[in-house]
């Protein structure tokens, strides 16, 4: 299997052209900041992840490729997957519409937001049984903020292609990284490709849809196992880097999520630096996808 994830640099200077050129909007920082910790990702992949095949990084253009990766990271281009019409796109959601067209990608993938980290030991039976994904599911029934939206628009279409009747409740999967099979995404988008490629804009709008649609439609045609995968989300709204730093010294999941949240510069630069002490104490190895 594959592991696919998303990413970028918000310090980036082509990288800010581009969204300052295109988008007349201020730059959400707590969505684009770049803390540092992408090199522990690879380095938890290697460490606790052996039986991966590829791992695929998805950025906007070159320059958003860190100095420090090696050629065993391949390098997806947005301009690879994405429809030459729709870009620029600095939407993690719409991006998300267009990973299973990644060439060369295994069946078996697991896709990866670049805030979640392997900690401890996993199996590739966590993701995959015979030839089905795992996927934990909760129901909702209100979608009071953008995200929530998102899942229920997702959901829907999902319904739809898989020749369900609507629904007023929704799915939302667990908030981990995702075991995806390549021909049901394929599927999926073959069937509903007019309303995917609708759904795209350059920035988050409630119409969006979101991973999930690959996700739902995964479990409503049958192709899912349930199961919850084990991962610790931390909230820098609520937490800091000392739960960071305790939950890598005594790990009590398989992963971690730190979510960043708005916050000032000062505060940023001082997580920042204790945080990557924190993953450096951990992670003091350089793993194969380092240069």
């Amino acid at each position: 299997m594959d592991i696919v994830i998303t990413y970028v640099d918000g310090n980036d200077p082509l990288w800010r052209e581009d969204y300052e050129r295109c988008l007349n909007v201020p730059l959400l920082n707590k969505r684009y900041r770049d803390w540092g910790t992408l090199r522990y990702l690879f380095r938890g992949i290697e460490k606790y992840m052996p039986y991966i095949r590829n791992v695929y990084l998805v950025v906007s253009r070159e320059s958003q490729l860190p100095s420090w990766i090696s050629d065993k990271v391949i390098p997806v281009l947005h301009r690879d997957i994405i429809p030459s019409r729709l870009l620029p796109v600095f939407n993690s959601a719409a991006i998300e519409m267009f990973l299973h067209r990644i060439p060369g990608l295994d069946e078996e993938y697991i896709y990866f937001n670049d805030d979640i980290f392997p900690i401890m030991e996993s199996r590739p039976e966590d993701f995959f049984r015979d030839g089905k994904a795992a996927v934990y599911m909760n129901c909702c029934l209100f979608a009071p903020n953008l995200y929530k939206k998102h899942t229920r628009n997702s959901d829907a279409l999902a319904r739809e292609a898989a020749g369900l009747q609507p629904s007023h409740i929704f799915l939302r999967p667990q908030h981990i990284c995702a075991a995806m099979l390549r021909s049901s995404c394929a599927e999926l988008y073959a069937k509903k490709e007019e309303q995917i490629l609708s759904s795209v804009t350059p920035l988050r709008e409630a119409h969006n849809l979101n991973q999930y649609l690959y996700s739902d439609y995964q479990f409503h045609c049958g192709r899912s196992f349930v199961k919850r995968i084990s991962c610790k989300h931390i909230s820098l709204a609520v937490k800091n880097s000392s739960d960071v730093r305790a939950q890598l010294e005594n790990p009590t999941r398989k992963f971690m999520c730190v979510n960043d949240v708005d916050m000032s510069e000062e505060r940023f630069l001082a997580e920042r630096h204790q945080l990557l002490l924190a993953f450096s104490k951990h992670f003091p190895s350089e793993s194969r996808f380092e240069k």
